[in-house]
């Protein structure tokens, strides 16, 4: 249940008084609004993942659930509900790819997200591409322009979902998006889409670089 946070009159006329000094008449206390403790962290990243070391057991899962974990060595997690198709696959075999998901991939992606693998095959229903991997047996998906290949080091049960501790092994990234002459990779190219509650957004415009707040401007001659 929702509740509004609510202050006293008095206990409003402390605080105000001094803010008011120094940000002006203009100044006003908003209230926040309470819920219970849940998932809110967001932006997410949206992702497939696929899973399966044969053919007959290919299978793509879409998971929000995940994320960097450690720099050195390069570990990730992905968090999944064992009542998924997926969780078995996954834990069977200790390894999995987390394919990264762009505009053009969102249909399936959300598709992947809400259709069983018991009842579907994936793959082929939504005319998606497994290629092998280069360290593990899971194919990637041809389609997506990052392909991160994953072995599980640690199953961590925490509640509804558990979570898949793992090393990444090995990272495959689509040729076109590299620029020619500098070689960086430009994956905002490829229209990246990420999860915001409930639902799929594109990647915004570019605003500044890591570490833009702090670097020191050239001068100008």
């Amino acid at each position: 249940m929702i509740k509004v946070l609510q202050y006293s009159i008095g206990y409003l006329c402390e605080i105000c008084i001094p803010l008011r000094s120094i940000f002006g008449s203009n100044f006003k206390i908003m209230s926040k609004v309470l819920w219970k403790p849940g998932t809110m962290i967001y932006p997410l990243p949206a992702v497939m993942i696929s899973c399966g070391s044969v053919p007959e057991e290919y299978n793509i899962i879409t998971i929000s659930w995940t994320g960097t974990i450690c720099t050195d060595p390069a570990m990730c997690y992905i968090s999944v509900r064992p009542g998924r198709y997926s969780y078995n696959i996954i834990k069977k075999n200790g390894e999995y790819v987390i394919n990264l998901t762009t505009k053009s991939l969102a249909f399936v992606t959300d598709w992947c997200g809400v259709n069983s693998g018991k009842e579907h095959k994936k793959f082929s229903e939504m005319g998606l591409t497994p290629v092998p991997a280069s360290k593990i047996k899971t194919p990637l998906i041809k389609e997506s322009p990052v392909n991160i290949e994953c072995i599980v080091k640690e199953i961590k049960e925490l509640g509804s979902h558990h979570m898949f501790i793992s090393e990444v092994v090995a990272v495959n990234a689509d040729e076109k998006y590299f620029d020619e002459i500098t070689g960086l990779f430009k994956l905002n190219d490829a229209h990246p889409i990420c999860y915001s509650h409930g639902k799929y957004y594109e990647t915004g415009p570019f605003i500044g670089k890591f570490g833009y707040s702090v670097e020191k401007k050239k001068m100008k001659r």
